[in-house]
């Protein structure tokens, strides 16, 4: 490992998983697979599949392979990290017609979407008919 990817696994923490989660994973995690993008997903081992409220369940989660960003989990990854499905997904790969690829979050960006008219946009709107009037006094 490069002195300067060490460096930025000790103090850039804030885009990746923490020390904290680092530790669990190693103590107590069990690795179950991987998506197309990297990210690796894991359970609690020791614990039961399904309990009556939800801290007796095995804890699942996500240690993304780039910036921590949850729009990044595939869908049926998500399923299965919210216990929606009981077994993670067999085929990861398959695509569906319907599909797009992901576009990141962009709130927030100068790549934030802007209808016309907003304050921060390059153009200008129409003016409709329902535009506020001021009050004017007799």
């Amino acid at each position: 490992m490069r002195l300067t990817s060490l460096i930025s696994f000790v103090f850039d923490w804030w885009h990746r998983a923490t020390w904290g989660t680092w530790i669990f994973t190693f103590r107590r995690g069990q690795f179950v697979g991987q998506d197309a993008t990297g990210n690796q997903y894991y359970q609690e081992r020791g614990k039961p599949e399904v309990g009556r409220y939800h801290w007796e369940r095995r804890r699942r989660w996500v240690i993304y392979a780039d910036l921590a960003e949850a729009s990044r989990v595939p869908p049926e990854w998500n399923a299965w990290l919210q216990h929606n499905a009981a077994e993670p997904p067999t085929d990861p790969t398959a695509d569906h017609a319907w599909e797009q690829p992901h576009v990141p979050n962009m709130t927030g960006t100068a790549g934030a979407y802007r209808p016309a008219g907003h304050v921060l946009g390059a153009g200008s709107r129409k003016p409709a008919s329902a535009d506020y009037e001021p009050w004017q006094p007799n």
